[in-house]
């Protein structure tokens, strides 16, 4: 097995990691104070991202992407981690799912999204429709040749950029032995559609700057063209082009954690106590060698993932595991990084304790540490028949 990367990922790594680290880390105190990038900051990097010819990297050539394999694309993904996500939003990575659009439906959504005119958020999660996705109360229902959506979806990420919204509703419910279980069907939809509304959501303390929204319909009425997919086939949309996003955050976990790792190293050879560097001390140069450890396993872990995707391998596993483990390794990570700077970790003269606020939601979103437990130990018993 070949555990090198080609000159051409090589020349990836280096050109994402160059364009975060000139682009992306000036800005990241300015969005840390404010809560905000302002918008000609926004543009200004979605610009330079589209020069650099990086925009919609995880999209074919088919249709104006780079055509990135799922491995070159993860290691643009793990690059990105390393800064704000407010900020590296705009460097472009439209949802894969739009790979799904029809006729019009490319013409009006997938090549502007892929040319960067438009943005798109993903929205699935409901108050009381978290992890389960069949708990679902926001509907569609049929009224004469059109849909009426009725409900709301909240922690929509990204949703203040959305020229559109990518959206899972119920439109329907099927009895089977083991109860009743909703069908799902996903919509695009237009942020100027009647009937629809985009509200601010919650102050979270992770990721200042990249907010979430709350999304409410109110006899939102749309046609058929604005259906994704099928009719009731929100699930096999979601199993043809959503299983990779877990894999988006085990890479973000990995790039965050090393650029955490660095600052660990550096703060630990350069600060002395008793008359030399704290990085004699065997309590901080033990938690160093954890750390990269840890690290360089979730790494390989994730890169493992990918390149099952792009071997036809199955991976639901594989990618369940790295994305459980990154970010439970960055948690790790972040908080022996603080305690490495001590006081000092707190305070906001240093990005640490941002790293390690940041850190907490990704053991949540997209699929929390329990669901990714339960898919590995399902794969592992289902064909057992247990």
């Amino acid at each position: 097995m070949d555990f090198g990367l080609s000159q051409e990922q090589e020349m990836i790594v280096r050109t994402v990691r160059e364009f975060v680290e000139k682009e992306i880390y000036p800005h990241e105190a300015l969005v840390e104070r404010t809560g905000q990038v302002p918008h000609e900051l926004g543009q200004e990097i979605q610009r330079k991202v589209l020069d650099l010819g990086f925009y919609a990297a995880n999209f074919p050539e088919e249709v104006g992407g780079a055509g990135l394999s799922h491995l070159d694309f993860t290691l643009v993904e793990r690059e990105l981690g390393r800064g704000s996500m407010a900020l590296t939003h705009f460097f472009g990575r439209p949802q894969n799912i739009l790979m799904a659009c029809v006729g019009d439906q490319r013409e009006r959504y997938l090549l502007p999204a892929v040319r960067g005119e438009r943005m798109d958020a993903l929205a699935m999660t409901e108050p009381d429709a978290g992890s389960d996705v069949r708990g679902m109360k926001c509907q569609a229902v049929r009224d004469g040749g059109d849909w009426v959506i009725n409900g709301s979806k909240h922690f929509i990420s990204g949703a203040e950029h959305a020229d559109f919204f990518i959206i899972f509703v119920a439109t329907g419910v099927d009895e089977t032995p083991q109860g009743a279980k909703k069908r799902l069907t996903c919509f695009l939809v237009d942020r100027s559609a009647a009937g629809f509304e985009v509200r601010d959501g919650y102050n979270s303390v992770s990721h200042r700057g990249y907010k979430n929204y709350t999304l409410y319909f109110d006899n939102c009425r749309l046609s058929d063209a604005q259906v994704l997919g099928e009719v009731d086939g929100g699930f096999k949309v979601m199993n043809d082009w959503l299983y990779a996003t877990r894999l988006t955050v085990a890479a973000f976990a990995v790039g965050r954690a090393r650029r955490c790792f660095d600052y660990a190293v550096d703060y630990a050879a350069q600060r002395k106590q008793f008359g030399q560097s704290i990085a004699k001390f065997q309590g901080v140069s033990f938690q160093v060698a954890d750390m990269i450890t840890e690290i360089d396993a979730a790494d390989w872990l994730t890169l493992s993932g990918a390149w099952r995707l792009d071997q036809g391998l199955p991976a639901n596993r594989e990618i369940a595991s790295a994305k459980l483990y990154a970010t439970e390794m960055l948690a790790r990570v972040t908080d022996k990084t603080l305690q490495i700077f001590g006081g000092m970790g707190l305070m906001d003269d240093f990005p640490i304790e941002r790293f390690w606020r940041d850190a907490r939601v990704e053991r949540i979103w997209d699929g929390t540490s329990e669901i990714q437990r339960h898919i590995i130990g399902r794969e592992i018993f289902r064909p057992l028949g247990a």
